[in-house]
């Protein structure tokens, strides 16, 4: 490939929409270009890192012998009501109708038009089945940003595992799981795998993987000691134990005029750890008390994994008013008849102080378990960095990280509900029991930006860089340093190598920068200079080393290079 033959629209100057470092990267070496937000367009270079990402992907989907389908990007409503997801996707699902009035969905994701082939299935003797896709999805974000990390137009390789019971589920969700850690080594990303939430997905158990860099958008509890990870989600830990003493015969009132936070009530000799904090929230309509301890936050994934609720909210403080009779900063679940769900880490607790539901007026003495109708238990505080690990009691850190892979355990929801059954060994109809395992094409491509960069530019794994070596000819005007340029490029193009030539017509130091920027694994440069003597530099672009090749070596020695890294 000739690069004055090329369309690399590359700038000096970085963009000012762009906030993370991918978004700026790719930008400005020429990869994307925004057509509005969320939708990106990729250009030659941005093609090129694609196939080679799905080419990866594929390999190791296909080891694990799962075959390759493609199915529509637009639905009809109809799967997706039988799941129950059609009003469950809210707004993020893109919707429209056909000339005939028929409901229809752009595709976020693909488990129910999956599930419509697996009909066909029919007797467990087809089981284990193991099919994927590279396909669009479309989701309207409400917030897209991060250039490719958060779209509402992407590329997704989604993948479906159906088995007989959940024993077969067990082991399609640890080939996938050896799969994806292979997947994300070849690529170049240090990703994490971690317990998290299954969502909107449902199922029994899934795992995220996880790459640490501080533009992610989710948090991870992480132990370096034993390698504990979690998304903070689903992330928990070894809390020291707490002696009460007897506490009180019942709870006291006491006048707290002002206090409006925890930490007011500290002075009045409360500390965090021996607060109730109530908070109220409209769960599927229903107005809901959500205790903590004081010193603890809550962290609304997991209200809504304990709960279930479909439609979540902070109520309004009219609406807590009309319910409890005073304002945030004096609540309390005291005598309360209304729904209270309440953290593990209250369990048992006395002598704690809460709002006594009158404005400026708190409660001392209060025993959870005698004095609140507690309705349910959950864990529902989100971590903090330097909590014991769960596993080994080592201090927890808590890292950003970018999400580039998800694997669901479905179980049988999606079978049940869109009519997946085949006949058991005993003849008798069972439903097919699920998984979901799920690959962010170029969310995966931004995140190797965010991991592989430097103050000059992207810097490319070999794995998936869009070339493996530029030729630059330092002075594309001497005809002497043009044909050494022409019959190097020749020769690695024999060689299997992919190898782009920039014979533009621009200065040196102009092909320079833009191999830097666009990340090109090994620069071949040929000037006056080293042709003098014969030879040509090679450079290096991870780690800046250059040295000199006599031109007869140059094919064996990029070849040499190319070998250490497979």
């Amino acid at each position: 490939m000739r690069w004055s033959q090329m369309f690399v629209p590359t700038l000096r100057e970085d963009p000012a929409e762009a906030d993370a470092p991918s978004h700026r990267l790719l930008l400005r070496a020429g990869f994307v270009r925004q057509l509005t937000a969320g939708h990106y367009s990729l250009l030659p270079l941005a093609v090129r890192v694609r196939s080679k990402i799905i080419a990866i992907v594929r390999a190791e989907m296909d080891a694990i012998g799962a075959q390759e389908m493609l199915l529509p990007a637009m639905h009809p409503a109809e799967p997706w009501e039988r799941s129950g997801r059609w009003e469950l996707m809210g707004q993020e699902m893109f919707r429209l109708r056909d000339r005939r009035g028929a409901d229809l969905a752009l595709g976020m994701t693909h488990e129910e038009i999956f599930a419509t082939v697996a009909r066909e299935l029919g007797s467990y003797k087809r089981l284990p089945q193991q099919w994927y896709q590279f396909q669009t999805k479309f989701r309207d974000e409400p917030r897209p940003k991060g250039g490719l990390m958060r779209t509402r137009e992407f590329t997704m390789k989604d993948a479906y595992s159906f088995d007989i019971d959940r024993a077969g589920l067990d082991a399609s969700f640890d080939a996938y799981h050896g799969a994806y850690t292979r997947i994300f080594a070849r690529l170049g990303i240090p990703a994490l795998a971690c317990e998290a939430s299954s969502g909107t997905m449902g199922g029994s158990g899934s795992t995220e993987f996880m790459c640490p860099s501080d533009v992610g958008e989710d948090l991870v509890a992480h132990c370096p000691a034993c390698g504990y990870a979690a998304n903070t989600e689903r992330a928990t830990s070894a809390l020291p134990a707490v002696e009460d003493g007897p506490g009180l015969p019942a709870p006291e009132r006491f006048d707290t005029p002002g206090v409006r936070t925890i930490d007011d009530l500290l002075a009045y000799g409360a500390p965090g750890d021996r607060q109730v904090k109530t908070l109220v929230y409209i769960l599927d309509g229903t107005l809901t008390l959500v205790l903590l301890r004081g010193d603890h936050p809550l962290n609304e994934q997991k209200l809504v994994d304990a709960t279930g609720a479909a439609e979540i909210r902070a109520a309004e403080p009219s609406e807590i008013q009309d319910a409890l009779g005073a304002l945030p900063g004096s609540l309390g679940a005291v005598g309360v008849s209304l729904p209270v769900i309440a953290d593990e880490a209250l369990r048992g607790r006395r002598g704690m102080f809460t709002g006594a539901n009158t404005d400026d007026v708190h409660l001392r003495g209060v025993d959870v378990g005698r004095d609140i109708a507690v309705g349910a238990w959950a864990d529902l505080r989100e971590v903090a960095a330097g909590e014991p690990c769960v596993r080994c009691g080592s201090p927890l850190e808590i890292v950003r990280a970018i999400e580039v892979g998800h694997i669901f355990k479905l179980g049988d929801r999606y079978s049940r509900a869109l009519g997946v059954e085949v006949l058991d060994p005993d003849g008798k109809l069972v439903p097919v029991i699920m998984g979901s395992y799920g690959i962010g094409v170029e969310r995966a491509m931004a995140a190797i930006v965010e991991t592989h960069h430097d103050e000059r530019g992207i810097v490319w794994p070999i794995s998936v860089a869009p070339f493996q070596v530029s030729v630059v000819p330092a002075q594309s005007d001497n005809a002497e340093v043009a044909r050494a340029a022409e019959d190097v490029y020749a020769a690695l193009s024999a060689a299997g190598v992919e190898v782009v030539i920039d014979d533009r017509p621009e200065r040196a130091g102009v092909k320079f920068r833009d191999a830097e920027l666009t990340g090109i694994p090994y620069r071949v440069t040929i000037g006056r200079r080293s042709l003098a003597e014969g030879a040509a530099e090679i450079s290096v672009r991870a780690t800046g080393e250059t040295s000199a090749v006599g031109l007869a070596e140059v094919t064996a020695h990029i070849e040499s290079l190319l070998a250490k890294t497979v």
